[in-house]
């Protein structure tokens, strides 16, 4: 499921922005940040704006701090969603499945394995948390899934996860309501085999944890609760 609030609030994209730079992974340029040497690597898959989205570098950044290699692959192949107007975004889709993104993430993860990294963990956001959720059904992808403020997730998607799984949610989401964010927590619990994270973050929509304007402290508290959460879970499942 998509709705206006995909759309909402784009970011103003920066090539240049971020610490890291950009390398090929797996054919696709990816924004890289972290030190190579590390072990232990994480994916970001970004949501229908981009791996040039400032925040969504910056979000990279604070994860390769705590000492992973990071990668934001451009699953989307320099061709973001172009506005906020919801309209277009169903052609959009058509040429930037999400199945498409799966299938790409999967010669990266090779390329990284082939590197020396020895865990792998995936955040996805948005359109990027449905490639992420179908990584974690098999058990040699990663080694843990965080899905943030998920678009087109699925009851039956969660069911089948086979790794860790954390799933950070909005109050004021229409496409991840905190109603389904409930029943996604609630399949999980039933699988104790597997551990789990999942929070409704309050008084913010679909999209506050790279969407939001850093000059706003009231939007950059709970955007910051969430990496802090988001790393924590990493830090935790992915070494």
């Amino acid at each position: 499921m998509s709705s206006a609030q995909c759309c909402s609030n784009p970011p103003v994209l920066n090539p240049s922005s971020g610490a890291g730079h950009v390398q090929k992974l797996g054919d696709l340029d990816s924004y890289v940040s972290g030190s190579p040497h590390s072990k232990i690597a994480v994916i970001l898959v970004s949501d229908i704006y981009g791996y040039e989205a400032p925040n969504l570098r910056n979000l990279a950044d604070k994860i390769a701090a705590a000492g992973f290699f990071v990668a934001v692959p451009d699953f989307i192949h320099s061709d973001p969603y172009p506005n906020e107007d919801f309209s277009g975004l169903a052609v959009w889709l058509k040429d930037h499945g999400t199945d498409k993104g799966f299938e790409e993430a999967k010669p990266i993860i090779k390329d990284l394995k082939s590197k020396g990294f020895s865990a792998i963990g995936a955040v996805g956001l948005c359109w990027g948390a449905k490639v992420v959720i179908e990584l974690a059904k098999f058990n040699n992808f990663i080694q843990a899934a965080a899905l943030l403020h998920p678009s087109f997730v699925t009851l039956d998607d969660i069911k089948e996860a086979k790794v860790p799984v954390a799933i950070l949610g909005a109050e004021f989401d229409m496409v991840s309501p905190p109603e389904l964010v409930k029943q996604f927590e609630e399949s999980l619990s039933a699988k104790p085999e597997i551990d789990y994270f999942v929070k409704i973050y309050t008084g913010v929509k679909h999209g506050w944890t790279v969407r939001y304007d850093i000059q706003d402290e009231s939007a950059c508290k709970p955007a910051d609760e969430a990496h802090k959460d988001l790393l924590e879970w990493i830090t935790k499942h992915v070494k």
